[in-house]
């Protein structure tokens, strides 16, 4: 599993022209499931998306997480994040979960993730099509792994 998180203003995602989800200040997590991952990395994610310290304290250093600001958490699924880039100028998706179990493990990832962050988490949805606005507040990004 790699998830890329983004602190953010703001973000979105649209189906459609449809919002499915928003939110304000938070965290934008593009989510790729590789095969195998399991139910002890899917908890580890949770737990570092939620406690990871990428928002100023009163000093200006990166000392304060998701959970400290009750900030927003917007969860993405993007296959394409698992891909194989390393040869070649098309991108291979083996190393990719396939589609039922890489959506097992989006939701489980969700369920803990609302159960753990009551200010509320948000989703695009999985398997479609989705248009994904940001303003990336820093610019600050970070690629993390259970």
């Amino acid at each position: 599993m790699l998830v890329l998180i983004q602190r953010v203003t703001q973000a979105s995602v649209h189906v459609d022209d449809v919002a499915v989800g928003r939110i304000g200040p938070g965290l934008l997590a593009l989510v790729g499931m590789e095969p195998g991952d399991s139910e002890a990395q899917i908890a580890r994610m949770a737990d570092r998306l939620l406690g990871y310290r990428v928002f100023a304290d009163e000093g200006g250093k990166m000392n304060r997480s998701l959970a400290d600001t009750g900030g927003g958490l917007l969860l993405v699924s993007q296959f394409t994040l698992a891909a194989d880039t390393g040869s070649g100028m098309r991108p291979g998706f083996s190393t990719a979960a396939a589609p039922a179990e890489a959506e097992r493990g989006f939701n489980r990832l969700v369920d803990i993730c609302r159960q753990k962050h009551a200010p509320g988490v948000e989703t695009g949805q999985f398997g479609a099509h989705m248009v994904v606005s940001l303003v990336n507040d820093g610019p600050v990004t970070f690629l993390l792994r259970p």
